[in-house]
């Protein structure tokens, strides 16, 4: 791992196909980032160390609910977009346009906030999906490895 990539996060947590940075503080969670695979990085704060403990908890048990205090971010359109995601039962799944129906706004404004949410799994942004049961993007991204960490995550809440 570069050096640069263990001084961004004060943890990163070893998924079975990715890996999940955690910059906070001692306070507040800032942004959750869906990595690569790569070395684990130790918590570096007592708040860290919660959420590597919380984010394993999630991986072990999808039905695992999260406590972890988030940094205030994001326009508040975004907020709106986010709190409804927040609403989404584990297990379940609302397409881009069922969030935009409940904000009456347009799917295409729902996938740019999902794309812009600091707090994956937190704020379970993989469970929205396209119309017909399509994935969509995932994180700004139209393929490749973060789609798999989306299909990876859907696979895990279904068990």
């Amino acid at each position: 791992m570069t050096r640069s990539l263990e001084q961004a996060y004060q943890a990163i947590v070893v998924a079975p196909t990715f890996c999940i940075g955690v910059r906070c503080d001692e306070d507040e969670i800032h942004a959750l980032d869906y990595l690569e695979p790569c070395p684990e990085v130790l918590p570096k704060n007592p708040l860290a160390a919660e959420a590597v403990r919380q984010l394993r908890a999630y991986l072990s048990n999808p039905d695992f609910e999260f406590g972890l205090p988030l940094r205030p971010s994001g326009t508040a359109f975004q907020r709106r977009v986010w709190e409804q995601i927040a609403a989404i039962p584990n297990h379940q799944t609302r397409t881009y346009g069922d969030v935009a129906k409940a904000l009456h706004n347009a799917p295409r404004a729902v996938g740019q906030a999902c794309g812009a949410n600091p707090f994956p799994l937190v704020v379970p942004c993989h469970r929205v999906i396209a119309t017909g049961g399509g994935l969509g993007g995932f994180a700004r991204n139209g393929g490749g490895f973060m789609l798999d960490v989306k299909r990876w995550l859907l696979a895990h809440e279904r068990r």
